[in-house]
């Protein structure tokens, strides 16, 4: 007989991670709880010693470090980007794959209240449309749009608080 031991606290929060931010990018638009609030949960589940990421506090740089990741002093060279603002210009760098490695595109996790501005989302996952409302800064979509040209791009995961909303790069946004 074949016995599996019970995964423990941290290999549960990992799996609640992962299905969350899974169902998030699944189901554009709609909102996800996460265990628990921040990014460390979200780093725990997506980064690993295969990845390179790159964060914008002492903390989660900490974590990559730990993690056996290699962290990156760029957002250009990042697989996985976590920053608790965002500035359009520092994002106009965030690697978007090639045309031949679609999938070298990054993941980017960033501190957005889910309030502000109303976007429209259309686009695979979608049934017909969503509104949602992200309070992110003037010219980020515009920039996105500039820089994801499908398959290329890059997917989104908008944090607030224990809550996560994902937008990957095949979701057309207009800004309402």
């Amino acid at each position: 007989m074949l016995t599996v031991a019970p995964p423990d606290r941290l290999e549960s929060r990992s799996n609640l991670t992962f299905e969350a931010l899974m169902w998030a990018l699944s189901r554009p638009g709609d909102v996800r709880s996460l265990p628990e609030a921040g990014f460390e949960s979200i780093l725990e589940t997506l980064v690993d010693i295969e990845c390179t990421a790159f964060a914008d506090t002492p903390a989660l740089r900490a974590r990559i470090v730990a993690s056996g990741a290699t962290l990156a002093d760029r957002i250009a060279t990042a697989d996985h980007v976590f920053v608790s603002t965002i500035e359009s210009a520092e994002i106009a760098e965030i690697n978007c794959g090639s045309a031949l490695y679609p999938d070298d595109g990054a993941t980017l996790v960033a501190a957005v209240p889910h309030e502000g501005q109303r976007l429209r989302l259309t686009g695979p996952g979608i049934n017909g449309l969503i509104e949602v409302r992200l309070a992110l800064p003037p010219g980020f979509w515009a920039m996105r749009e500039l820089l994801c040209s499908y398959p290329e791009g890059f997917d989104c995961f908008f944090v607030d608080g224990a809550s996560v909303i994902g937008i990957p790069r095949s979701t057309k946004v207009e800004v309402l």
